[in-house]
């Protein structure tokens, strides 16, 4: 099983879309609102290299970017294999 970890925002139809596209593929992740917690949006900053956008979406550790790089990901068909 894979540790997911979404960092996302308020009312973010991007988050919306990368969190349903985990969802459909049943894969539980951990959520953190970096409009409601500042400690997290640091967190978020140093992972992704100051990336400041929502959601930045990290798989087993590693870096996987936005909405766009998740669907990506899926389309090339290498999502299930880093989710596996």
């Amino acid at each position: 099983m894979s540790d997911v970890t979404v960092y996302s925002g308020s009312n973010c139809p991007y988050c919306e879309r990368a969190k349903e596209l985990l969802k459909k593929k049943n894969v539980a992740f951990q959520e953190f609102n970096v409009q409601q917690d500042a400690t997290k949006l640091e967190e978020m900053l140093a992972r992704s290299g100051g990336r400041k956008s929502v959601p930045q979406i990290f798989i087993n550790g590693e870096h996987i970017g936005g909405c766009d790089d998740l669907y990506a990901l899926n389309v090339a068909g290498k999502l299930d294999a880093l989710l596996g």
